[in-house]
């Protein structure tokens, strides 16, 4: 079973009722490594070799927070500024991160449909990432699509434990190395995770 480590970035999140379901379905999941980057550097004055060291010891990484403005919040490009350095993350002979997949798990506001071409936002969600998107490309990591709870502030209670079920199931799936070809034919894990339950009906 792969090991994944999920770096959770969200700068109120004492005020989200969506990323609290999240990581309450991932408790007691000992192959999940849940690290708060704004717990851990509220100065943002981000441990390098931690990080590095953290990346090394999982096989899975996650960029975990919710969807401000269009992107992550500011931590993150932090983190991707300092701890993907050249010479250890990409460039010639750095391979430290080469084939560990990653990808997105995020909440919006705004709903799905808003996400597209023809929504409120113009762009999709895949678009908007393409930023982080490429600099896992440049460290020749495995791009993943992302994982996303959606239309947040129209969710139930019972709505978001249920995102935090697929969210955990989604995690366990990736855990024991499924077929990534099958994953990126669907624009979210979300899409990917349902089509599984089709098929297992059938």
């Amino acid at each position: 079973m792969k090991k994944i480590l999920i770096l959770f970035a969200h700068p109120r999140y004492e005020k989200s009722r969506a990323n609290k379901a999240l990581l309450k379905s991932l408790r007691d999941r000992t192959f999940i490594t849940v690290h708060d980057l704004y717990e851990n550097y509220p100065d943002f004055n981000i441990d390098v070799a931690r990080e590095q060291a953290l990346l090394l010891e999982h096989e899975i990484i996650v960029w975990h927070c919710p969807f401000f403005l269009y992107g992550a919040p500011a931590i993150i490009k932090q983190w991707v500024d300092l701890v993907l350095e050249h010479g250890w993350a990409h460039g010639e002979g750095a391979d430290n991160l080469v084939s560990k997949q990653i990808f997105c798990a995020i909440t919006s506001g705004g709903s799905r449909e808003s996400y597209s071409r023809g929504g409120f936002n113009r762009y999709t969600v895949g678009e908007l990432l393409r930023p982080l998107e490429q600099a896992a490309n440049l460290c020749r990591m495995t791009w993943l699509p992302p994982f996303a709870v959606q239309g947040t502030y129209l969710l139930t209670d019972s709505m978001l434990a249920d995102y935090g079920d697929r969210y955990r199931q989604v995690l366990e799936n990736l855990a024991h190395s499924p077929d990534l070809e099958a994953i990126r034919e669907h624009a979210f894990l979300n899409d990917w995770l349902a089509a599984q339950g089709r098929e297992g009906q059938l």
